[in-house]
């Protein structure tokens, strides 16, 4: 061990008795049940209704939700759920997605969200690895994601589809009874009704220590991997979240990522239950500027690439505005870099510097938060991979302060996190509170502490790698911790790239300063036993058509101007700026720019936005050839 950033071990103690305090002997049943009673007619759940240009939203209070859990756990009851067992859930984020989770808890099952995007395959490794008995479906594309696997998984007994048309008519092989989610809640509250008590003995039976859910790792490499989480692991990861941001009671915020990701699933499920959350489903993640503008939200967690969207969309539209009116809020913003720089943890501001942010604030920069519907926002995070320098200082000229937050699925989520009132700009904090992190010999990162799970599900080889002797959790990431107890995470250690020269480079730290410049949206340097770095970048779909209408390029379409000269000439300042911030054996000697950007569909992405480093290798390997080609 080379460093650590836990503090001392009193310390460390200390706070794990504070959180162990608040949810001693408590189960996602318990919160449920007493915000259900504190604040029964606050509203918890909403979505927008369909049709309709200006459709309306359709709300369920915490009393209402929590009945609505209760039934549809008399449902899995009576159709046979039993205790411990998996309910699979292919939804959109809607309530009904939500109702079904907590009621799989109440039924003493546990939920297990699989990613909409996984390919059929994928979906019977998952939902035969894990045992399914019941899976809850959207609907009809669902179902064909689901149909090859349905014939192999003779525990699944039960598929409910939320379309009630997508019901088959007909019995599909392999045996599982079809019924539709009208019916099914039907069942349930008829059952309930008539007697709660199968109910009730299966929540008074749960304990801290049983599963409350299990995520699948979305993996940039291999078969996903099972990773359950016990309703202690996840009280304790939302107990110290708020412990740590600024959460207001009641407070409302959008739930947009894949709920089978564990950031999502704590901010979304879990950490409501606690602060009567009121959440809001948006379906389509590209309209979630749209829904901050409906909503705005107390809260929002973004994974790097939806704060460069955001990035890109408020820089078209800040272009747009009259040169005075540009001069007077690039001046603002700069006031705003300054005033978040200085107050980074140990640093100070002047009171001259306190004054002209307050007047900056008010005056220019708090109405434009306002127009997007982050005025009301207090908490800004950002986690799953580093966060590029130029999207940061582009929303600190916004007087937002995005925190770096630094954890994975194997952690239920957060272990480091950068605080209000103690940040780095490029660290990922300090430790979450009884949570500790250290550096190995060779730079890797090392977690200890109640949040870290067990191990994977059927892989006792896998578990028995990622924990070492003294119970430390190996992220499989590389890092750094300064005198203050900051971490810095430099990248994936397999994602190292080794050139012929026998140079390591560690990719990320490139990409990022590639990509600040405003047209290219996504990079990823290859290099990996070959003579020097290159580079494969693609345009930003939403910032290319702006700034080729600027220079009077009448091109419009991406792919086009992925060739357009004065595209690739500006493309090749990028990476001679990049280029000029780097060591030599880091710089990019040759360079493509692709027609297309890399998509979750295009299966160059995972549902969490993280690049699939050996898919575009793959896809993309006769332009990486030609790179080195002379």
């Amino acid at each position: 061990m080379q460093q650590s950033a836990s503090g001392t071990d009193s310390d460390i103690l200390h706070k794990r008795r504070e959180v162990d305090a608040e949810i001693d002997g408590l189960t996602l049943v318990d919160w449920l049940g007493r915000t259900a009673e504190e604040h029964g007619e606050k509203p918890a759940l909403s979505q927008r209704a369909p049709g309709g240009s200006d459709p309306e939203w359709i709300t369920l209070t915490w009393a209402e939700y929590r009945r609505a859990a209760l039934e549809t756990a008399a449902a899995l009851v009576e159709c046979g759920l039993l205790p411990g067992e998996i309910v699979a859930l292919m939804l959109p984020n809607r309530s009904e997605h939500l109702v079904a989770d907590m009621g799989a808890v109440h039924a003493g099952g546990v939920p297990l969200t699989v990613y909409a995007t996984f390919a059929p395959e994928q979906v019977a490794f998952v939902a035969d690895d894990c045992g399914a008995s019941v899976a809850v479906l959207q609907g009809a594309a669902e179902l064909e994601r689901w149909r090859p696997a349905l014939e192999n998984l003779p525990h699944l007994h039960t598929v409910v589809l939320l379309d009630d048309d997508a019901v088959p008519a007909e019995p599909v092989a392999g045996g599982a009874a079809f019924v539709g989610w009208s019916e099914f809640r039907r069942r349930g509250r008829d059952a309930y009704a008539a007697d709660p008590s199968p109910v009730h003995e299966r929540m008074t039976a749960l304990r801290p220590e049983d599963t409350a859910t299990l995520l699948y790792t979305s993996g940039t490499t291999g078969r996903p991997k099972g990773v359950p989480e016990t309703h202690r692991q996840v009280l304790f990861q939302a107990t110290a979240t708020l412990r740590a941001n600024d959460v207001p009671v009641g407070g409302s915020s959008i739930s947009y990522l894949p709920l089978a990701h564990i950031a999502e699933r704590v901010l979304s499920v879990y950490l409501p239950l606690r602060v009567a959350g009121h959440l809001h489903f948006c379906p389509d993640p590209t309209q979630l500027g749209a829904y901050l503008g409906m909503v705005r939200p107390h809260t929002l967690f973004g994974v790097p690439r939806v704060w460069e969207k955001l990035q890109s969309g408020l820089s078209a539209a800040l272009a747009a505005a009259p040169e005075e009116q540009r001069k007077a809020v690039d001046d603002a913003a700069a006031t705003a870099r300054a005033y978040l720089e200085a107050g980074q943890y140990g640093g100070s501001r002047s009171a001259e510097l306190e004054q002209r942010f307050a007047e900056a604030d008010e005056k220019l920069l708090a109405p434009i938060r306002a127009l997007v519907g982050l005025d009301r926002c207090t908490s800004f995070t950002t986690a799953a991979a580093p966060m590029p320098a130029e999207t940061l200082r582009f929303f600190s000229g916004l007087g937002v302060l995005v925190r770096d937050v630094y954890g994975m699925t194997e952690n239920c989520g957060a272990v480091t996190l950068n605080r209000d009132d103690a940040y780095k700009f490029g660290s990922v904090g300090r430790p979450s509170d009884g949570m500790e992190v250290a550096i190995a010999g060779d730079g890797e990162i090392l977690v200890r502490g109640p949040v870290n799970t067990a191990g994977y599900l059927n892989r006792p080889e896998d578990t028995e790698a990622l924990f070492d002797a003294q119970g430390w959790l190996h992220t499989g990431d590389l890092g750094s911790i300064d005198d203050d107890g900051f971490l810095y995470v430099v990248d994936r250690k397999k994602e190292l790239i080794i050139t012929a020269g026998g140079e390591n480079i560690a990719p990320a730290s490139v990409e990022n300063l590639l990509k600040e410049n405003a047209l290219i949206g996504q990079a990823m340097l290859c290099g990996d036993g070959r003579p020097y770095p290159v580079a494969l970048l693609t345009l930003d779909a939403e910032t290319v058509p702006g700034w080729a209408s600027a220079r009077g390029i009448a091109e419009t379409d991406t792919a086009a101007l992925a060739e357009h000269p004065q595209v690739l000439a500006e493309v090749q300042r990028a990476v001679d700026a990049a280029n000029a911030r780097l060591a030599r054996v880091q710089q990019v000697k040759r360079w493509r720019l692709l027609p297309v950007e890399w998509t979750v569909e295009g299966e160059e992405l995972t549902p969490s936005l993280k690049l699939k480093r050996r898919i575009v290798q793959h896809k993309y390997a006769d332009a990486i050839d030609g790179l080195y080609a002379d």
